[in-house]
This record gives C-alpha cells, structure tokens and sequence, in this order.
C-alpha cells in the first residue's frame, strides 16, 4: 500500500459494505477511535502505578475486532486472547467497566478479580479474555459445537495471536473443527512479532500461516487489517459459510502493534526499527485509512472527525475518574462469583450441564 493511497481493490464496493449506513460508517470510525482513546488512558495510568499485573494494549489493531464484530448476529460468539479490550469494546461493553477492572475495582466487568487479561460480558456472548496462549481455542471451538448442536445459525469468531499458531492445543481444535464440520472461524491477528521474536524466526511456513489450515480441509484467507472494510468483506464471506453450512475457516489478519507484547515489554523498541513503527502509523494506521476515506467520501468533515475524537478522549477521562473513585473488592467477595450457577443456586448447579440443555 502506498503512502498516498487506499488500497488497490476496493472492498468498500461489496455488498457487505455497501450495504452500510452513513451513520454505521461514521460508527466504525468513532469506534476504533473510542477503543484507541481507551488505550492510550489506560496506558497513562498503568504507568501511574493504577493497575496491576500485565497491559496487552491494542493500539493499531482497532480494525480487525471493529470490523469482524460488526458483523455479528444474535446467535455469533466471540473469544479471545489477552489482548482483549478492543474486542469488549467492539461488542458493547462499557468503557467504565472495562476501566474498573483494570483498576481492580469491585465494578468491573470481573468484580476486579480478573484485570486487563480477563474481560467477559456473556450478555454481550463475550466470552473473554483469556491469558493462556491458545488456551482460548479449545473454548471456541466447543462453543461453535455448541451452537451446531442446539441447530441456531451463528457461529463463533475465536481470535489469537501469530504467536498462538504453534501451540498444540490450536492445531487439535483445528483437527476437530475440520473433522465434524464445526462452525468456528478462527482469527490470526498477526502482528508479526509474537511475544517478541518475529514471524520468520519463530513460525515454519511457506505463504502464511493460515495456508496450514489446508493440512486439515479448512478453508481460509488473509486480510490487510488496515482496512476495516476488507476485514468485513472477508470475514463475512467466512462467517457465513459458517453459519449456513456449519463449516470452519482460518483467517490471517495482518495487523501491527505500536507498543509492545505488553507495557512490560522492555526491548520494544530494540527488535523493530524505529522507522518500520513509523510507517505502519504513517501509511497503514487503521484509523487515519478510514478518516481519509469518510473525508473523501463526504460522510465526515474534519471538525466533525475532530470532534470524535475529543468526545472519545473525554468519555475515556471520565472512565478513568469511574475506576479511581470505585470501591475496591472486600474479603468476602473472593469467594463469590466463581461458578454462577452455584452463587444462584439453580437447578444446573446439580447436576452439572448448562450450554447444552438451553
């Protein structure tokens, strides 16, 4: 992609997309930029000594959890990783809880028991936030089994990390969803460097990683994450043929981080060059793509686009003053909130199965 263009095949002309409202377009926009203004406050105040424990930041990768969750049904499940607060905003959670929980507070999303790591809204069908590498693809994968089992037309949209390919417990949910047809479409959201060793020196492979899947009769594709209509065009043809024909597919998201593996990730700086970084922000960010493009397009102007951004930052600011001013959790409640169907006493806590019997 060129600095001084969009990129070449025009995705926005899909049906998918063309499909899209100005307002929905704007959404997109003023999503990605609340998700970015959620992450640069929580990187403010973990460097204040406000959180514990690790911050896995999103920063640069808003269009990939933005553009495959707009697209969900009411029967579509989401889970991911660690890096997981641009997926719970994307899916509705609210800035306030998502920042208490950060803070450890009793009202976040986790009673504060869970952090960064471990954001869930199963009203949303969110279900995480998990801090094992792949250990979130089993989960999906028996997720999209259960919605195959119970015959609804959803599936499940299970992201992981470039570094996540490698792991055993990945490749037998990929055996498994190959094997019984299951409605899972698992994304790689690859940007490049694992944890901090990149692509090429940690991963065999010869195109991409997602041509593995062809090793166990999956289908799948690669995206340029920089562009939120691309993401939505592909992962739609993926979610459908998930949905209708209970079939799973891979998808390589490419997409890059600013900052680190996490906040804590002191060599940062030290395995990419300082001008790689700057021309990912330059000429791939996500956010600037779009703004150009709703510009051009007529749908934004650039008070309005400022605009967006200053009630984003503000809404982020008032997030922060939520979680600093929130109670913090008592010693009673570490024994609450464990296993629902025990704390609420219900006629599942008995005899032990829940998502089957629905």
């Amino acid at each position: 992609m060129s600095s001084a263009s969009l990129p070449t095949l025009d995705f926005g002309n899909s049906a998918v997309n063309q499909s899209l409202s100005t307002d929905e377009k704007i959404g997109l926009f003023t999503l990605m930029v609340r998700i970015r203004r959620f992450e640069q406050a929580a990187l403010k105040y973990y460097n204040a000594g406000k959180m514990g424990g690790f911050l896995h930041l999103y920063i640069g990768q808003e269009a990939v959890a933005v553009g495959t969750i707009s697209l969900a049904g009411p029967d579509d499940h989401f889970i991911t990783a660690y890096r997981d607060h641009g997926h719970a905003l994307a899916v509705g959670m609210g800035m306030n809880e998502c920042m208490a929980e950060m803070f450890g507070k009793q009202t976040g999303c986790s009673k504060g028991k869970g952090g960064s790591m471990h954001f869930f809204a199963p009203d949303k069908n969110f279900w995480g936030g998990h801090g094992i590498v792949a250990g979130q693809t089993p989960l999906g994968l028996g997720l999209a089994f259960g919605l195959k089992y119970l015959e609804r037309e959803g599936c499940c949209l299970c992201y992981l990390g470039d570094g996540a390919v490698n792991q055993g417990t990945f490749h037998e949910s990929l055996n498994l969803s190959g094997l019984f047809e299951i409605p899972v479409v698992f994304v790689i959201e690859n940007n490049g460097y694992s944890m901090g060793t990149s692509q090429e020196r940690s991963s065999a492979y010869t195109g991409c990683l997602a041509q593995r899947a062809e090793a166990y009769g999956i289908a799948w594709d690669v995206i340029d994450g920089s562009d939120v209509y691309e993401v939505r065009a592909k992962t739609h043809v993926a979610m459908e043929r998930a949905r209708k024909q209970h079939k799973p597919t891979l998808l390589e998201i490419d997409t890059y981080r600013y900052y680190g593996h996490s906040v804590a990730d002191a060599n940062a700086k030290k395995y990419r060059t300082p001008e790689e970084i700057e021309n990912y922000k330059q000429n791939h960010d996500p956010i600037s793509l779009l703004r150009r493009r709703l510009l051009s397009e007529g749908l934004l102007t650039e008070a309005s686009a400022d605009a967006i951004q200053l009630a984003a930052a503000e809404e982020a600011a008032a997030a922060v003053k939520f979680a600093d001013e929130a109670p913090i959790p008592t010693l009673a409640d570490i024994s609450t909130d464990v296993y629902w169907e025990t704390d609420h006493n219900t006629p599942a806590a008995q005899i032990g199965r829940h998502f089957f019997n629905d």
